[in-house]
């Protein structure tokens, strides 16, 4: 059975996920912008996975028989230095978010919580995922350098990106 605190941090954690989302939506602004338009394709994908995961908090709160809360988040910055500031700042993203889904995780098991411990570990699984892909295309982008025919590739492969919802 949810206590309140852990119902408060479910709820908390579901409106980082959505914000997560427009953070993601302002990295793909940047990006078309600029003409990025295969790295713009990544953040919009991952804008969805971001909602996604929301969502699943979101059905998870209510079949427990709890309300889902949703609340506003601060704006997202809109603002990069680069291609490759845009990427770090999103993987510095995950890194909180990963933070968060342990601290939600930790206060599961402090009250032996049994049904959200297992829910979570999707989520921990996940962000070794999220970590994971953001540092691979900071370590592509850092070789690439300015290399123009390497970057149209990785644009190009980024491009192909989609997301397709678990059933």
């Amino acid at each position: 059975m949810l206590s309140p605190a852990l119902l408060d941090k479910l709820n908390d954690q579901m409106n980082y996920e959505f914000y997560s989302s427009q953070v993601y939506l302002a990295m793909a602004a940047y990006c078309s912008a600029e003409s990025f338009d295969g790295f713009a394709n990544f953040f919009i994908v991952q804008a969805e996975e971001e909602k996604f995961h929301a969502m699943k908090i979101f059905h998870f709160i209510n079949t427990l028989g709890k309300r889902a809360v949703v609340s506003g988040m601060k704006d997202p910055s809109n603002e990069y230095g680069s291609l490759l500031d845009a990427f770090e700042q999103a993987y510095e993203h995950e890194q909180t978010v990963t933070k968060r889904i342990y601290d939600l995780s930790d206060v599961a098991w402090n009250e032996r919580e049994h049904a959200t411990i297992n829910f979570l570990k999707w989520f921990i699984d996940e962000q070794v995922e999220e970590e994971s892909t953001f540092d691979s295309i900071i370590q592509k982008l850092r070789r690439i350098d300015n290399d123009s025919n390497a970057f149209y590739m990785l644009d190009a492969e980024l491009a192909k990106r989609t997301f397709t919802p678990e059933a």
